[in-house]
This record gives C-alpha cells, structure tokens and sequence, in this order.
C-alpha cells in the first residue's frame, strides 16, 4: 500500500504562502494541505475559501499543536528563524523561503537544529527550475559555446516609491532589501552554473531618498575556475537588461525573455496542467557560435521547459523515501556566506575573499 500523503501546515497566506506555495503543493499528490496559519482576517477567508478542507489557524502556536508532517513557512524574513525553530522543536519537517536567515552563521545554527531532531529543513529556492535558467545550464553544460568564462545575471525593475513595510529596513536582522531577496536566487544561480565563489566584490546601495534597505546591487564573484559571475539585482533600473548572458569560449547565449512560473500562478494556473512551464515560441534564447574560423553563426533556441513543480515532488521524496532534498541546506548556507562577503565588500570597499571557498555540494 503506498504512504498516506504527508500533512502539511503552511504558514503564511500573504503572495508567496497563496500565490506560490498552496497551489505547488496541491499539484502534488503525496503532499495534502491541511492546515494554514494567518492572522489576518481577510487572508483566513481567502484561504477558507480556496482551501475548505484545511484547518484555519489564527496563531502559530495553535497550528503547531495539531498533527501535521511538514510546515512550509512564507512569513515576514525577520520572522524565518523563529518559526523555523519552532516548527522543527515541535517535530516538523521544514520548507522555508529564502532568504532563510540573516547570515550563514544563523542559518548553521537552524541546521544543526535540524540534524539533532533528525528533520529536514529545506530551503525554497525555486528559480532554479526557471526556463530561462534551465536553458543557461543545457548550453553551458553541452559544450556548444566552448568553456565558459563570464556569466551575467540581471533582475532590474523600476520602482520609483518604495513599497512601506519590513521589506524597506536596513537592519540586517530584518532581511530587507535586494541583496537578501532576489539576490538569494542570483547567487545560487551563480554558483551552480559557474562553481565556487573564492572572492566577492561589491556595490551594495541604497538610492531613492526614505528608503534604507539596499535597491540597487552589483556584485562581482569571482570563482575557483578562475571565471567571473556579474549580478545585478535593482529596484531602480530603468531598462530591461539581458535576463542572462553566458559567454563562453566558441560563442556566447543571451536570454531576453523571462520565465512566466510567476504570473502562471498568480493567474491561477494549475502547475499539474499538462502544459505547465512551455514558454511561448517567442521567448526563444539567441546563440552565436564560432569555429576556428571566426564566423559566427546566430540561431534561436527555445527555452526550456519551466519545472517548478519539481521542488515539491522532491520534498516528498526526500521525506517519504530519502531521497536526497532537492535543495541542500548546506548550499544555502553557502550562498549566506556570499550574501555575508557581499555586505562586508559593500560596507567596506574592499573584496572579500572566501576562504574556504562558497561552493555547494556536487
């Protein structure tokens, strides 16, 4: 007989725990959503309404008290520690949304919590089933470009007044601003296509007036190969760059399009569709390839297909049968060291370097 599904407890009804996180985890059958935890009135009939068969729970300390196997926890960052304490002291499997502590030394402790309650803890970094993402590494990785040497990574939007709230601190146990948001999934990207990070150099600042979390970030990551990682990650910037750019040594692939994941569900698209992550036909990525010759070749690739069901499938292996977590903890205290060198490089003007280096698992 297989398994009963395994019961979780989202925690957290605000855009990540209702547009992100409920419906991944229905499109999964070995995972049952059966309970939620917000304290706000408004989001407990939403998720009432969306979910009549989950237990709605007011306070944390109340969903905790019940039965469940696995917590999936999208709150306020500041909050990402305690909770995840709490959940795992309580007996409880963990997904937490990044950034999952305010700096890797944090993130070890939680971690170490963990092992010693024999669960797992597993952080949510879903960009990378990105299609624009997954098609960087199917070219990086088939040789078609040569060795790559340098890979660029740009999310820059333009937000001219600043959302109020937690995300606008600049204290760094609140977890606010670009570098610990989108810089999280740009710095895993990073070092999964192009290796361990032995230095980090950085502009970490903090541009439109009244507002003192960073918004503007470009960090220069150099690796142990000897190639070079550029992020940009922007609240300010006025021009859509290249999404990717991945330069290598017969050629190079740039991808202007954007994985449509996001907008899917918050169109509330079903992630088990049969047609779930195909990209429209002109979303394509542009190669240019060269030989011994010097001639170029242009042709367009079709991104690949976007996967972020994947994520929660291999929650359920891992917890169910073993498997290994889809995303390691130990990665992402790897890429907290990062995030640590980069505030430090910011603050300082100097480059940081990591000794041993951040490297994730292979």
């Amino acid at each position: 007989m297989p398994a009963p599904p395994l019961s979780v407890l989202l925690i957290g009804y605000g855009l990540g725990g209702r547009v992100f996180h409920a419906p991944l985890i229905s499109a999964v059958e070995r995972l049952s959503l059966d309970g939620i935890v917000t304290g706000n009135a408004d989001r407990a009939a939403q998720a009432a309404g969306a979910h009549p068969n989950a237990r709605i729970h007011a306070t944390l300390e109340d969903g905790l008290a019940r039965d469940y196997d696995l917590a999936v926890i999208s709150t306020a960052n500041v909050t990402h520690v305690p909770y995840a304490t709490a959940a795992l002291e309580a007996g409880l499997h963990v997904v937490l949304d990044k950034p999952i502590a305010p700096s890797a030394l944090a993130a070890g402790v939680l971690a170490d919590l963990a092992g010693s309650r024999a669960r797992l803890l597993i952080p949510f970094q879903n960009r990378r089933w990105d299609s624009d993402f997954l098609t960087v590494l199917a070219v990086a990785r088939d040789g078609r470009i040569g060795d790559v040497h340098r890979f660029a990574s740009h999310i820059e939007r333009m937000r001219v007044t600043p959302k109020p709230g937690w995300r606008g601190s600049g204290d760094p146990a609140d977890m606010g601003g670009m570098l610990y948001d989108l810089g999280a999934h740009a710095i895993d990207q990073a070092i999964l296509l192009m290796g361990p990070v032995t230095a980090v150099a950085s502009a970490v600042r903090s541009v439109r007036p009244g507002f003192d979390a960073d918004d503007d970030v470009v960090l220069l990551l150099t690796h142990a190969s000897g190639t070079v990682s550029v992020v940009t990650v922007s609240q300010i910037g006025a021009f859509d760059a290249p999404r990717f750019t991945v330069l290598g040594t017969h050629g190079g692939l740039r991808i202007t399009a954007t994985d449509s994941q996001e907008p899917a569900l918050a169109a509330g698209r079903d992630p088990s569709s049969a047609d779930w992550g195909v990209e429209p036909d002109d979303s394509g990525a542009q190669l240019r390839t060269m030989g011994q010759d010097n001639v170029a070749h242009e042709s367009v690739l079709p991104l690949e297909r976007g996967q972020w069901p994947r994520f929660y499938a291999g929650v359920a292996d891992a917890i169910l049968e073993g498997a290994e977590p889809p995303v390691r903890i130990a990665d992402v205290i790897e890429n907290l060291r990062v995030i640590d060198a980069a505030r430090l490089a910011g603050s300082t003007g100097t480059t940081v370097t990591l000794d041993p280096p951040a490297a994730h698992a292979r």
